[in-house]
């Protein structure tokens, strides 16, 4: 009973992901801060610690845990940040029914695209190395320019930012394939 008592101490359920690590409702934090928190919360929380405890204590420490390794992952990765900031606000960012992107952002990655095919084809890693360089500070340049969005609390351009993020990411993974085939 003690156990139990003690875990449901431990972790809120209703808390949202920033409250649950203690930090601010914003873009911006100490990453460093989320990651002691995490540490710390698993160190108290981890199945391992209620393996010998009832049935519903190892049930709760498990879900406990889910929890926490569910909101630690969505604040760590940018694009997972800004979501879960704006479904905090009831806004779906990567919504099916509205996935517009900007024409000159779209041409612009559909150049890039072809760089990328054409790098892979002449079997250039140097160029590939290149191009995954470019996408990834574009990504961190639009990160500071959704951060600043979200401050300003303009969500439906966060939300923008959010899906050119989003595709940025898709992108860098893409390179990261096409880099793997070519070196491999």
């Amino acid at each position: 009973m003690r156990l139990r008592r003690k875990l449901q101490r431990l972790i809120d359920f209703s808390q949202d992901y920033f409250a649950l690590f203690g930090l601010p409702r914003r873009y911006r934090f100490d990453p460093e801060q989320l990651d002691r928190s995490y540490r710390a919360l698993q160190h108290k929380i981890h199945p391992d610690r209620f393996a010998t405890g009832e049935e519903a204590q190892r049930r709760l420490a498990l879900q406990s845990s889910a929890r926490v390794n569910e909101a630690y992952r969505a604040l760590r990765d940018p694009v997972g940040r800004a979501q879960y900031l704006l479904s905090l606000r009831g806004i779906d960012a990567l919504s099916e029914t509205n996935t517009a992107l900007a024409p000159a952002f779209l041409e612009h990655e559909l150049e890039r695209r072809e760089s990328v095919a054409d790098a892979q084809d002449r079997r250039d890693p140097a160029r590939l190395d290149e191009l995954l360089r470019e996408v990834r500070n574009d990504a961190h340049a639009l990160e500071s320019t959704l951060a600043n969005r979200l401050e300003r609390e303009a969500w439906d351009e966060a939300r923008d930012a959010v899906r050119e993020l989003k595709f940025l990411a898709k992108v860098g993974d893409d390179i990261e394939a096409a880099l793997a085939e070519v070196e491999g």
